[in-house]
């Protein structure tokens, strides 16, 4: 029997194989060309509103691993190195050196973006990113993000580092959680952590005291809260409690304020909050 010749599969070889010589034929040209290339200009590209990172850092930078590259052969700038060295700065996340057939390195970075600000028991000030690490505060600008103070053992290294106490963890939840949601992210203006290490939270409108505990069940307790703020403060008055207590399913703890303190419980269905609302 004659076997049919695999001709597609030869095609198919055959085409890649072009291909594969062709990419080297090119690599090789662009890789002697940049001998040929010396750079004419640094372009420094910073996305988003928020300035942790100035193009003069940028370049200081760049010139401490380079020197001045203008004038400088393309071959002769280690893109990796200026890279790393770049992502050493702690308001980094990303950074990315290239170069083109016209002599330009470009520059592209991508700044950590702060989700909340922590003053902890040692006077310690930093950010917390959006990813969990703690950066230190800048000179060059302020981000606009909740703030968390009390009692906080959470400390800053010396390096960029993630999260690592329970308490530390816990109010970077709380944050993601109001960063998320437009109407908490306007309502609550800080954290507070007190002497028992109940989370507490301090709104904008109203002097009262606001404990959730952890951030577990977060969404069903500021829905409780949410409704609370329906339907008893319009008929009581926001300056009614000095407390309200959401740490415990299914009812509201509230203190009263004045001379006269007392403690009042409300329960879910006391305040017509239905399973719909409230998740146990």
């Amino acid at each position: 029997m004659i076997k049919r010749i695999p001709w597609k599969t030869i095609l198919t070889g055959f085409t890649w194989t072009i291909c594969l010589v062709a990419l080297v034929v090119l690599m090789s040209f662009i890789e002697h060309k940049k001998q040929e290339i010396t750079c004419v200009g640094l372009k420094v590209f910073i996305p988003g509103e928020q300035s942790f990172v100035t193009r003069k850092e940028v370049e200081r930078i760049i010139s401490g691993v380079n020197g001045d590259i203008k004038g400088k052969a393309l071959n002769t700038i280690n893109s990796q190195a200026l890279e790393d060295a770049l992502k050493s700065n702690p308001f980094i996340k990303q950074a990315k050196v290239y170069a083109d057939m016209n002599g330009v390195v470009w520059v592209r970075i991508e700044q950590r973006e702060p989700l909340l600000r922590i003053f902890n028991l040692k006077n310690q000030d930093y950010y917390v990113d959006k990813n969990g690490y703690k950066i230190p505060v800048s000179p060059n600008f302020t981000a606009q993000v909740v703030v968390a103070t009390g009692n906080i053992g959470e400390d800053l290294e010396a390096r960029v580092a993630m999260l690592k106490t329970p308490i530390g963890k816990e109010l970077f939840k709380v944050a993601q959680y109001l960063a998320k949601d437009t109407l908490w992210n306007k309502q609550i203006e800080q954290i507070y952590v007190n002497a028992d290490l109940d989370i507490q939270l301090v709104p904008r409108v109203g002097d009262q005291q606001i404990i959730i505990g952890t951030a577990d069940s977060l969404e069903t307790k500021l829905n409780k809260l949410l409704v609370f703020y329906k339907q008893a403060m319009p008929k009581l008055g926001w300056n009614t409690y000095k407390t309200i207590n959401l740490k415990y399913s299914k009812q509201i703890i509230c203190t009263k304020s004045g001379l006269s303190a007392s403690i009042q419980h409300l329960t879910t269905d006391t305040l017509k909050i239905d399973s719909a609302t409230v998740k146990n």
